[in-house]
């Protein structure tokens, strides 16, 4: 159901209401709201045509709902679910909340839930479980499920059966529909649930109270047609769809203009944007080459599909600038065998081409990856694969995972015939290898001159700041707390397997030769 499909139908219902109805009409506080999600129109990909609204506001009777009242985030997951918490965390306060850091003292309580591994939904569970006694001590407290694991069904079945003290379930497409969700969760006796399963719409003009000012996050495309057959993204996320590049970057410029010295430019496939759009070819290395010429100091994109990275975006990285020489391109498995049965729609041989290319180009270029151990079907010899081609492409870091399957996917029929003790000891030789590259990684930056993007006191040692390179190295030093939010430079002094010790000098002719060196 996307955006006009529900302006129909409750018009639809309001047509058909009777009209003998008192002038008092209390039935709205009785009315129960339920929109379950739908595995298999998840599934559909239609080819309708993506709806633009850019007219988003907060309804007249909605205003002042949260006079007096306060709301907490909870967020679970990836950097687009942080954004989407953004987006809920400015439409509370434009309903007139307060945000508020503790769950005691909160009068709603939002869980923004993950759903793409086994472990990230047990710890939802867990949580609204510890919040059943909050909300038998007071009733009144409004708590909600959203985000990816709201679009599962076997999810939502399961918080109907054993997690009744929930108000409310919306999901990944429903975000903008919060002030109609609260409201019913206000006036319903039963549980709130409106969970879309296919979405086409595209909305735009949602207020954001984002995190910080220094760093900011900028969706450009949402959903993902790819499929990977492990993977839950593309039914709780819906299809691709991309906003219009003239709204990208028009954000872009107002975070420059704002002071923000770095965006993140956002969607479960960055490469596939602008794929969908049918009035322009207008891809992402064309977004990039638009938006490196705003004076914003640091651009970087997540998440990379090796499928879509094309030569016009390896083209684009290479000019530099404000582009940052990271790039995060997950391989998943080393094996063209597993590849091919997770849908990866590559071979090892390509995926290492595509390293080739992107190499030659940008010679100072850190790459970094996701890995998945024991597939199904996953043999010694595949997994070897796998550890040779991480050593072959050199990747400065890795976020490694065993394979636990997602109900709902294809790989979830498939026989989970790897032991455990297995996964556990393939996943350990993995990460050995991985904190081995990334040490020797580090090692080259000690007695070199880095530049800093501050972001703030250290989290162990508040008499130190900490702050990232242009190659997502975490960095430590002492240093004013006047340098937070700026781009300063570093001299390291100690590298450590995940992160850089150093000390804030000032710049001279020398340093400089010295920074365009490690660069």
């Amino acid at each position: 159901m996307n955006e006009n499909q529900r302006l129909e139908s409750s018009q639809a219902k309001a047509d058909n209401s009777t009209d003998k109805k008192s002038a008092k009409d209390y039935s709205k506080y009785f009315e129960t709201v339920f929109v379950p999600p739908s595995l298999k129109d998840a599934r559909k990909r239609g080819k309708e045509e993506v709806k633009y609204h850019d007219d988003f506001s907060i309804s007249e009777e909605f205003r002042g709902m949260g006079e007096g009242r306060k709301f907490y985030i909870r967020t679970y997951g990836c950097q687009m679910n942080e954004h989407d918490t953004e987006v809920m965390a400015g439409i509370f306060m434009a309903l007139g909340y307060e945000p508020t850091d503790k769950t005691d003292d909160a009068d709603v309580i939002l869980l923004n839930t993950c759903a793409i591994r086994e472990n990230a939904e047990n710890k939802v569970f867990g949580e609204l479980g510890h919040l059943k006694g909050l909300k038998k001590e007071r009733p009144d407290l409004l708590l909600g499920v959203c985000g990816c694991m709201s679009q599962e069904e076997s999810v939502v079945n399961k918080i109907l059966k054993t997690y009744q003290h929930v108000d409310m379930i919306f999901g990944t497409h429903n975000i903008h529909r919060l002030p109609n969700i609260l409201n019913d969760a206000y006036m319903s006796k039963e549980m709130v649930v409106e969970v879309w399963s296919k979405e086409g719409d595209v909305i735009e003009n949602l207020p954001k109270v984002r995190r910080g000012n220094i760093k900011a996050w900028v969706n450009i495309m949402y959903g993902c047609d790819k499929f990977c057959t492990y993977c839950i993204v593309p039914f709780t996320r819906g299809k691709e769809r991309s906003r219009r590049p003239e709204d990208i970057i028009q954000e872009v410029r107002q975070l420059a203009a704002d002071g923000y010295q770095e965006v993140t430019l956002l969607g479960q496939n960055v490469n596939s944007y602008g794929k969908d759009i049918e009035d322009i070819q207008y891809g992402l290395g064309d977004l990039l080459n638009d938006i490196r010429k705003i004076g914003i100091p640091r651009v970087r994109f997540t998440t990379s599909h090796p499928w879509d990275f094309d030569d016009r975006l390896i083209e684009v990285l290479a000019k530099g600038g404000n582009l940052m020489p990271h790039i995060h391109l997950p391989v998943q498995s080393g094996s063209t065998e597993v590849l091919k049965i997770m849908g990866r729609k590559y071979t090892r041989e390509e995926y290492l081409e595509l390293v080739r290319k992107i190499k030659a180009a940008i010679p100072n270029v850190a790459l970094t990856t996701d890995i998945i151990v024991g597939y199904p079907n996953e043999t010694d010899e595949q997994f070897e694969e796998t550890m040779t081609l991480y050593e072959e492409v050199g990747y400065e870091l890795a976020y490694t995972f065993i394979y636990s399957p997602r109900e709902g996917t294809p790989a979830a029929k498939m026989q989970d015939n790897v032991p455990l003790d297995v996964k556990k000891a393939r996943l350990q030789r993995l990460n050995n290898l991985v904190n081995e590259l990334s040490a020797k990684a580090m090692k080259t930056y000690v007695n070199q001159i880095v530049e800093v993007l501050v972001e703030g006191e250290s989290k162990n040692n508040p008499d130190i700041l900490a702050g990232y390179t242009d190659k997502n190295k975490l960095v430590n030093f002492k240093g004013p707390k006047t340098a937070i939010g700026k781009i300063v430079k570093v001299k390291i002094n100690d590298a450590k397997t995940w992160s850089l010790n150093g000390e804030m000098v000032e710049e001279s002719a020398e340093e400089a030769v010295s920074l365009a060196e490690v660069n």
